[in-house]
């Protein structure tokens, strides 16, 4: 496992009637990856974007698209997301009728697939896809709102997961959602997570980059 710690903010929190100038923003200050959270209203309680925005989001920056699904329907609509430029898309266990298939269906499009899980399941649900993922989402907060306060058990279930990983020998990225700052990176980190997704701690500053890259370096200070 790298020990370089990535960044993926999520555009959850950035302005959306300047999306295309904070996306832009973001990327040439140094993140690996923009964290799209794509909700639908029932898997959680909010109502956010769909497959325009991520071609959309595509045109302006060759920053790879991490595309999260917290949506019902991921195993039959996840197609639409690969086919609007996602780089990796992310799927929520508990939502997925066929988890398998859908993973199956990500990879087989070219993209990198995840796997995303939320407070209250046990990571010992993956067993049986952790061969198949190239990241897996450990949330730490309810999904559905930006802003949360991050859920302190999270740091023990990223640990559980990393010693499951090297228990399959398998290295998936282990990327964390929600409440992330510059006080909770390093807790994460130290547990084995290297991606970390931030949103109002950077988009509700006034400068995203220079809070996005604090966000990093506490983390990387402890690995």
């Amino acid at each position: 496992m790298s020990d370089r710690i990535l960044m993926a903010p999520s555009i959850l929190s950035a302005d959306f009637s300047r999306l295309g100038e904070d996306v832009r923003l973001i990327s040439e200050g140094g993140a690996d990856f923009i964290h799209v959270d794509v909700m639908d209203g029932h898997f959680v309680p909010n109502l956010t974007i769909g497959p325009p925005i991520v071609k959309a989001l595509k045109r302006v920056t060759d920053t790879p698209l991490d595309v999260h699904l917290m949506i019902d329907n991921a195993d039959w609509t996840v197609e639409w997301y690969l086919d609007s430029g996602a780089d990796l898309v992310t799927v929520h266990a508990e939502a997925c009728d066929h988890l398998h298939r859908v993973l199956q269906t990500i990879r087989s499009a070219g993209a990198k697939a995840g796997v995303s899980l939320n407070p209250a399941t046990p990571v010992s649900v993956l067993r049986d896809v952790l061969h198949v993922v190239d990241l897996v989402l450990l949330m730490s907060v309810n999904p559905g709102f930006g802003g949360q306060a991050f859920i302190p058990r999270i740091v023990d279930k990223c640990a559980e997961l990393t010693a499951l990983c090297a228990e399959e020998n398998v290295t998936p990225l282990i990327q964390i959602d929600g409440g992330i700052d510059t006080q909770t990176a390093p807790l994460v980190a130290a547990a084995g997570a290297r991606c970390l997704v931030a949103g109002s701690a950077v988009f509700c500053t006034d400068d995203p980059v220079a809070a996005m890259n604090a966000i990093r370096e506490a983390a990387q200070a402890v690995v």
